[in-house]
């Protein structure tokens, strides 16, 4: 009988990045390195393929994806993968990995109430990206060691592709809740920290380091389902 040790829990009062919770639609740009003695096989057999690119001898693949589904141009979600394509030159700054973040704007829930088919990608990943333009944040990255002992060590954040923002930092410190309210209520008396002009926002992401996870709290209806509210 295979023996299953309970996990290992992380201390409440620890770092928390707080910040504003965007109401678009979840996105990804997905940048892998792949063979080049098969590129048919492995870029060309593979459905979502926006951009495939050299660099350095290596052969590199950018798709694109929405919450649930890789997704083209020609099947698309609110033309995100079209934004890719056209942006997929600078879009590869951002490096091989899973970029997640929020395809936000005009015509997308509660659309920012921007007039001219403005329509923007915002970076999750607030320990890694800042925005081009914008001032490196010094942070410290909960990482545990090969002894299992946990360390934070210090890092400037990256700038962003010039076409991307990063969602905005409302607090970063010690997780308490009374830091959750209060983002909560100046999200509520001044707006939307990522659209100025709009006085309608919806809410904050918690991202709990130590733990490395996040949980969401709205402004309005936050006891119901999203479905419901």
């Amino acid at each position: 009988m295979e023996f299953k040790p309970f996990p290992k829990m992380a201390r409440l009062s620890r770092a928390a990045i707080l910040t504003e919770k965007l109401d678009g639609t979840n996105a990804s740009v997905f940048i892998t390195p792949v063979d080049a003695a098969a590129p048919e096989d492995v870029v060309g057999g593979v459905e979502g393929c926006v951009d495939c690119w050299t660099d350095g001898g290596g052969l590199f693949a950018m798709f694109a994806g929405s919450r649930t589904r890789w997704i083209t141009p020609f099947a698309d979600n609110f033309g995100f993968a079209a934004w890719v394509k056209a942006n997929s030159v600078e879009l590869r700054k951002l490096g091989v990995g899973h970029h997640f973040g929020e395809w936000w704007g005009s015509g997308i829930q509660r659309g920012y109430d921007f007039k001219n088919g403005e329509r923007f990608f915002s970076l999750f990943n607030t320990l890694r990206w800042h925005e081009k333009g914008s001032y490196p944040m010094l942070v410290k990255e909960a990482v545990v060691d090969k002894r299992g002992v946990e360390i934070s060590p210090e890092k400037w954040t990256t700038e962003a592709p010039a076409c991307c923002r990063v969602v905005p930092v409302l607090y970063r410190g010690i997780f308490c809740t009374e830091a959750v309210e209060n983002a909560l209520e100046t999200l509520r008396m001044c707006g939307s920290a990522a659209a100025p002009h709009f006085f309608h926002p919806e809410g904050v992401v918690v991202y709990h380091e130590a733990a490395g996870v996040g949980f969401k709290k709205t402004i309005e209806n936050d006891e119901s389902p999203k479905s419901l509210a």
